[in-house]
């Protein structure tokens, strides 16, 4: 496994880390395994955040006995720096462990960027943490190209966190500028939050970007976590079939896909925005019509009982037209004849 130091804060991270959203999924066994799977492989990076549910739990409980063995990063939604203190202490119970590697802002806008570092903001209480030894550097994470932008030439920020997938290389620039500016680049959404299927042809696209620190694939499984630490580990460039399956997808996908976040929901009627693009994907991109329709046909609340309120499309990060699109998704599988 190749090593890289994480920008400037000194700690030698394995290229390929462990995403811990899709965590959720399994229990505090089947976590513990996925982590002796990648100190065997040499990972020794791990991403969480309070936001994903019982994620930080999950790694607390699987990390006893082991937590010298990775570096460990998570990150909170908090502004404020009351929230953050509360945050923080949080995660340290959760972890169970009295310091944490790597803490991110997560998914700041601009303006709630200004709110962290303004008087009272989470920034204060970051740096107090950092100044007890709770925690050992401070980063940001974000979604819009703008916030990345900005994040470059705060003096506090030693990560960036932003998405870098066959599909989503429009941060290019950014990740360069991140190199230039010894800032550690943390790839997120490898799979394009599932769109990707071929999880070996993600992963080494990213990874032969020299400018990328650390890509961190969700894993919710050991196969998973040999499929990913394989793709690490091959250090040959991609081939000209990978090109071709890599502009395929891009082909396929375009720009105006959901990346299934789900910082759209909660929906104000209750329809599960993510899964119905799911299903809606499904069906036009492998013809899966039975199986979508099914599925589909299970939803509580289907994706006509939309009432147009935009409160999704406010927070979607990638500025999708989740309306029309929720439309054209329920047009397509209620014409599905089974």
């Amino acid at each position: 496994m190749e090593y890289r130091e994480l920008g400037k804060t000194g700690l030698m991270v394995s290229r390929l880390g462990l995403g811990g959203l899709p965590l959720q999924r399994i229990d505090a066994a089947g976590t513990r395994k996925i982590l002796e799977r990648l100190m065997e492989a040499g990972v020794n990076y791990i991403d969480t955040a309070r936001a994903y549910t019982v994620s930080e739990a999950l790694l607390g409980e699987g990390l006893l006995g082991i937590r010298d063995k990775f570096i460990l990063a998570t990150k909170s939604m908090a502004r404020t720096k009351a929230e953050m203190e509360k945050d923080i202490d949080i995660s340290l119970k959760n972890l169970k462990t009295d310091y944490i590697d790597l803490y991110q802002v997560h998914n700041p806008n601009e303006a709630q960027l200004e709110t962290v570092m303004a008087p009272g903001g989470a920034l204060e209480v970051l740096m107090e943490a950092k100044e007890a030894g709770k925690i050992g550097h401070i980063g940001v994470t974000a979604h819009s190209p703008k916030v990345f932008e900005m994040a470059l030439s705060l003096p506090w920020v030693e990560t960036i966190m932003f998405p870098y997938n066959i599909v989503e290389n429009q941060g290019e620039e950014y990740i360069r500028a991140c190199q230039e500016k010894n800032i550690g680049f943390i790839a997120m959404k490898p799979m394009a939050g599932g769109n990707i299927e071929d999880g070996s042809l993600a992963v080494r696209y990213i990874l032969a970007n020299p400018n990328v620190t650390v890509a961190i694939p969700g894993m919710a499984s050991v196969e998973e976590v040999a499929e990913n630490t394989a793709a690490a580990n091959d250090p040959s460039p991609l081939t000209g079939e990978e090109k071709e399956k890599a502009a395929a997808i891009v082909k396929e996908l375009g720009t105006q896909f959901c990346r299934r976040c789900n910082y759209c929901a909660p929906c104000t009627v209750g329809i599960n925005i993510s899964s119905v693009f799911l299903f809606a994907g499904y069906l036009r991109r492998y013809d899966l019509a039975g199986w979508s329709k099914d599925r589909y046909d299970l939803q509580p609340v289907k994706a006509d009982a939309c009432i147009e309120c935009g409160a999704c499309e406010k927070r979607c990060p990638y500025q999708l037209p989740i309306r029309e699109m929720l439309k054209k998704a329920h047009r397509d599988l209620e014409a599905v004849k089974k």
